[in-house]
């Protein structure tokens, strides 16, 4: 591993465009990617909840890094990696590194309520693959929480390189850092950007940059630089939008911000189902104030 960390700096999830038929739309997918990196992103995270990777199929997903990659650049593109089994996560992140990818975002076990044992088990087998691989921590979905006790214990065993936190609990930026200094945060939730920036983030896996790129890294890098004049208030006009990411419907919830910003966002695959009247109208509202206040 090279001393430049790829998973440093504003790395967006990325939403997965698909065309009417619900099938993924690859060329406007890669336009998606460079658009982002244009506009002052360091990278992209293809195959994450955001890009609905449970739900394409393997040829499908595959094409997904290799379209990223094609985009943007190998050196910038971290794809996720979860997968139900330990041997296919590895599978999927050896495609990756084949790919030309620098890192991998891998959730713990998540068909069951895995104990530690299981949890160092599945890093283990994953970290064979020789790909920097970065933990993210999702106990509201996964329901196995990679406390930071357990974070420092992957970390020491060289494991993992760094950790998308969404537990949303703040507090365990300082613990973390006390039991695990060089492993490197990153906010895995967009609602709590501010303040585990000033906790000492190196990085942000991010939804919301998907439809407003610009003020979102200007508002990550005032953050991290401790300029909190202009954080607080960019973080202050952004706040209703990225409160979504913690939702259950931040897949639509983003891709409609997208569409009002004149990107596609368009639809998702089933099961998920298009927001209901009253969460459209709340999530146009909050977009079209945004675009209205030059952050789009």
């Amino acid at each position: 591993m090279t001393d430049r960390r790829p998973w440093r700096g504003v790395l967006v999830a990325t939403a997965l465009p698909l065309n009417d038929d619900l099938s993924v739309d690859h060329d406007r997918y890669a336009e998606h990617c460079a658009w982002l990196v244009a506009n002052g992103c360091d990278g992209v995270v293809p195959n994450g909840s955001l890009g609905e990777y449970q739900v394409l199929t393997p040829e499908e997903r595959a094409r997904v890094v290799e379209t990223a990659v094609g985009a943007v650049g190998g050196e910038r593109v971290m794809p996720g990696v979860a997968a139900y089994g330990s041997a296919e996560a590895r599978r999927w992140t050896e495609q990756a590194r084949d790919a030309g990818c620098e890192a991998v975002m891998l959730l713990p076990p998540n068909a069951y309520r895995a104990d530690e044992r299981a949890v160092l088990a599945h890093y283990a087998e994953v970290a064979k693959a020789g790909v920097p691989v970065v933990a993210y921590n999702n106990p509201v979905d996964t329901k196995v929480d990679l406390v930071p006790e357990l974070l420092a214990e992957l970390h020491g065993e060289g494991y993992i390189q760094g950790v998308k936190e969404f537990s949303g609990d703040v507090r365990r930026a300082y613990r973390i850092a006390e039991l695990a200094p060089e492993l490197d945060l990153l906010v895995g939730a967009d609602d709590v950007l501010l303040e585990l920036a000033i906790a000492g983030a190196k990085g942000w896996v991010a939804g919301y940059p998907n439809a407003l790129p610009r003020s979102s890294v200007e508002l990550y890098r005032a953050a991290v630089a401790g300029d909190l004049g202009t954080a607080k208030k960019l973080y202050e006009q952004l706040h209703p939008l990225l409160r979504w990411d913690s939702k259950v419907e931040f897949v639509q919830a983003i891709k409609l911000s997208m569409d009002i910003v004149g990107r596609h966002g368009g639809g998702c695959r089933p099961p998920r189902v298009p927001l209901l009247p009253e969460q459209a109208a709340a999530v146009r509202a909050a977009t079209e104030q945004a675009v209205a206040a030059g952050l789009a």
